[in-house]
């Protein structure tokens, strides 16, 4: 199939099917006679793969990993889980940072008089002026 109908059948943009065989995620298409890409069973499958993967917020090169080690029918499912419990730490240390992020703004917005005087905590903290 062309690179139109593997993005349809995908739900990966054909820019990003090409971007992914440009940076090696995905194995280079093979080419028609008339220089078309051509896609197979095996790529589209790599392409949802990968979209799921994205969804859940992998890297490139963890998804890399995650394909190799697909692909490797002796694999030792430990890496998988390794892989994925290492994104799992990785994303609730992010979502403590949101949540830190979070309580910081709404005490600084609380904090704001939102009237129409210029003392404005929300910006003395910003500008670094902020009494502690």
């Amino acid at each position: 199939m062309n690179i139109g109908l593997a993005a349809n059948e995908t739900g990966v943009s054909a820019k990003m099917i090409r971007h992914y065989e440009a940076i090696g995620l995905l194995r280079p298409a093979a080419r028609r006679a008339n220089s078309y890409r051509d896609y197979g069973e095996r790529d589209v499958h790599d392409l949802r793969f990968i979209r799921r993967a994205r969804k859940l917020g992998f890297s490139i090169e963890e998804i890399g990993d995650l394909l190799a080690l697909w692909r490797d029918e002796t694999r030792p499912s430990s890496e998988v889980r390794r892989i994925a419990m290492t994104h799992v730490e990785d994303l609730e240390q992010r979502v403590a940072e949101a949540q830190a992020m979070i309580a910081t703004l709404r005490a600084l917005v609380n904090a704001c008089p939102g009237d129409a005087t210029p003392n404005c905590p929300i910006l003395q903290e910003l500008g670094g002026t902020r009494l502690k």
